[in-house]
Protein backbone atom coordinates (compact mmCIF):
# COMPACT_ATOMS: atom_id res chain seq x y z
CA UNK A 1 0.00 0.00 0.00
CA UNK A 2 2.63 2.21 1.04
CA UNK A 3 4.13 1.54 -3.07
CA UNK A 4 1.09 2.32 -4.43
CA UNK A 5 0.70 5.63 -2.24
CA UNK A 6 4.20 6.50 -2.92
CA UNK A 7 3.39 6.54 -6.89
CA UNK A 8 -0.11 8.16 -7.12
CA UNK A 9 0.67 11.07 -4.42
CA UNK A 10 4.09 11.61 -6.58
CA UNK A 11 2.27 11.80 -10.20
CA UNK A 12 -0.34 14.33 -8.44
CA UNK A 13 2.40 16.79 -7.20
CA UNK A 14 4.28 16.99 -10.30
CA UNK A 15 1.36 17.33 -12.27
CA UNK A 16 0.31 19.83 -9.89
CA UNK A 17 3.73 21.12 -9.47
CA UNK A 18 3.43 22.16 -12.98
CA UNK A 19 0.07 24.72 -12.41
CA UNK A 20 1.23 25.80 -9.61
CA UNK A 21 4.53 27.22 -11.30
CA UNK A 22 2.39 28.17 -14.30
CA UNK A 23 0.56 30.56 -11.91
CA UNK A 24 2.77 31.72 -9.56
CA UNK A 25 4.84 33.03 -13.00
CA UNK A 26 1.06 34.60 -13.66
CA UNK A 27 1.29 36.11 -9.95
CA UNK A 28 4.18 37.37 -9.61
CA UNK A 29 5.94 38.02 -12.88
CA UNK A 30 3.22 38.09 -15.98
CA UNK A 31 1.11 40.08 -14.05
CA UNK A 32 3.07 43.28 -13.38
CA UNK A 33 5.18 43.14 -16.55
CA UNK A 34 1.55 43.05 -18.72
CA UNK A 35 0.62 46.16 -17.13
CA UNK A 36 3.53 48.00 -18.07
CA UNK A 37 2.24 47.66 -21.63
CA UNK A 38 -0.17 48.82 -24.22
CA UNK A 39 -3.71 47.44 -24.79
CA UNK A 40 -2.40 45.71 -28.12
CA UNK A 41 1.02 44.27 -26.22
CA UNK A 42 -1.35 43.03 -23.93
CA UNK A 43 -4.04 41.74 -26.30
CA UNK A 44 -1.10 40.05 -28.29
CA UNK A 45 0.89 38.35 -25.69
CA UNK A 46 -1.70 36.87 -23.67
CA UNK A 47 -3.73 35.80 -26.24
CA UNK A 48 -1.28 33.59 -27.63
CA UNK A 49 0.36 32.64 -24.49
CA UNK A 50 -3.44 31.19 -23.58
CA UNK A 51 -4.22 29.64 -26.29
CA UNK A 52 -1.00 27.73 -26.12
CA UNK A 53 -1.28 27.12 -22.45
CA UNK A 54 -5.15 25.96 -22.39
CA UNK A 55 -4.12 23.36 -24.98
CA UNK A 56 -1.32 22.21 -23.43
CA UNK A 57 -2.03 22.58 -19.59
CA UNK A 58 -5.38 20.83 -19.60
CA UNK A 59 -4.04 17.27 -19.96
CA UNK A 60 -1.89 18.06 -17.01
CA UNK A 61 -4.43 19.58 -15.19
CA UNK A 62 -6.62 16.35 -14.92
CA UNK A 63 -4.25 14.37 -14.65
CA UNK A 64 -3.20 16.13 -11.37
CA UNK A 65 -6.93 15.87 -10.77
CA UNK A 66 -7.05 12.18 -11.19
CA UNK A 67 -4.07 11.51 -9.63
CA UNK A 68 -5.41 13.08 -6.15
CA UNK A 69 -8.25 11.56 -6.07
CA UNK A 70 -6.59 8.45 -6.24
CA UNK A 71 -4.24 10.03 -3.49
CA UNK A 72 -7.50 10.60 -1.65
CA UNK A 73 -8.61 6.80 -2.13
CA UNK A 74 -5.55 5.68 -0.68
CA UNK A 75 -4.57 8.52 1.92
CA UNK A 76 -7.51 9.63 3.23
CA UNK A 77 -7.98 12.88 4.70
CA UNK A 78 -4.47 14.68 2.89
CA UNK A 79 -5.39 13.40 -0.45
CA UNK A 80 -9.48 14.72 0.10
CA UNK A 81 -7.85 17.91 1.00
CA UNK A 82 -5.95 17.61 -2.31
CA UNK A 83 -8.57 16.72 -4.56
CA UNK A 84 -11.43 19.39 -3.15
CA UNK A 85 -8.02 22.22 -3.37
CA UNK A 86 -8.16 20.90 -7.33
CA UNK A 87 -11.64 21.08 -7.86
CA UNK A 88 -11.96 24.60 -6.49
CA UNK A 89 -9.32 25.65 -8.44
CA UNK A 90 -10.73 23.92 -12.03
CA UNK A 91 -13.87 25.66 -11.09
CA UNK A 92 -12.44 29.01 -10.95
CA UNK A 93 -10.31 28.69 -13.83
CA UNK A 94 -13.27 27.19 -15.86
CA UNK A 95 -15.81 30.00 -14.65
CA UNK A 96 -13.67 33.24 -14.49
CA UNK A 97 -10.08 32.53 -16.10
CA UNK A 98 -11.25 30.52 -19.46
CA UNK A 99 -13.40 33.06 -20.80
CA UNK A 100 -11.05 35.65 -20.46
CA UNK A 101 -8.26 33.32 -22.50
CA UNK A 102 -10.89 32.88 -25.48
CA UNK A 103 -11.37 36.36 -25.42
CA UNK A 104 -7.79 37.14 -25.87
CA UNK A 105 -7.27 34.60 -27.97
CA UNK A 106 -9.66 34.68 -30.42
CA UNK A 107 -8.65 38.44 -30.18
CA UNK A 108 -5.15 38.22 -30.84
CA UNK A 109 -6.00 35.55 -33.30
CA UNK A 110 -8.07 38.25 -35.27
CA UNK A 111 -5.33 41.08 -34.91
CA UNK A 112 -7.26 42.91 -32.98
CA UNK A 113 -7.93 44.55 -29.51
CA UNK A 114 -10.70 44.66 -27.51
CA UNK A 115 -12.58 47.64 -26.06
CA UNK A 116 -12.54 45.88 -22.73
CA UNK A 117 -8.54 44.37 -22.65
CA UNK A 118 -7.72 46.09 -19.60
CA UNK A 119 -10.75 45.08 -18.18
CA UNK A 120 -10.70 41.40 -19.26
CA UNK A 121 -7.38 41.00 -18.03
CA UNK A 122 -8.28 42.64 -14.49
CA UNK A 123 -10.70 39.52 -14.12
CA UNK A 124 -7.90 37.47 -15.26
CA UNK A 125 -5.54 39.10 -12.35
CA UNK A 126 -8.18 39.17 -9.58
CA UNK A 127 -8.23 34.94 -9.25
CA UNK A 128 -4.90 34.12 -9.86
CA UNK A 129 -3.76 34.94 -6.32
CA UNK A 130 -6.40 32.35 -5.38
CA UNK A 131 -5.55 29.84 -8.12
CA UNK A 132 -2.15 29.92 -6.48
CA UNK A 133 -3.04 29.69 -2.75
CA UNK A 134 -5.45 26.59 -3.94
CA UNK A 135 -2.38 24.86 -5.63
CA UNK A 136 -0.16 25.59 -2.63
CA UNK A 137 -3.04 23.88 -0.32
CA UNK A 138 -3.13 20.78 -2.79
CA UNK A 139 0.59 20.82 -3.12
CA UNK A 140 0.99 20.48 0.40
CA UNK A 141 -1.76 18.25 1.17
CA UNK A 142 -0.14 15.50 -1.01
CA UNK A 143 3.07 16.22 0.33
CA UNK A 144 1.69 15.45 3.72
CA UNK A 145 -0.23 12.28 2.19
CA UNK A 146 3.11 11.23 0.64
CA UNK A 147 5.33 11.54 3.74
CA UNK A 148 2.23 9.96 6.23
CA UNK A 149 2.10 6.93 4.07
Amino acid sequence: MRTLIDIVAGLAILANAVIYGTDVFGAIVQRPAIAAVDDRTLTQSLGHIHRVADRRLKLITISGLIAAVATAVVAAASGALAALAVIIFIAVYTQVAKPVNTALTAAALAHRVPDNARELQARWDSVINGRVALQTIALVALCVALAAA
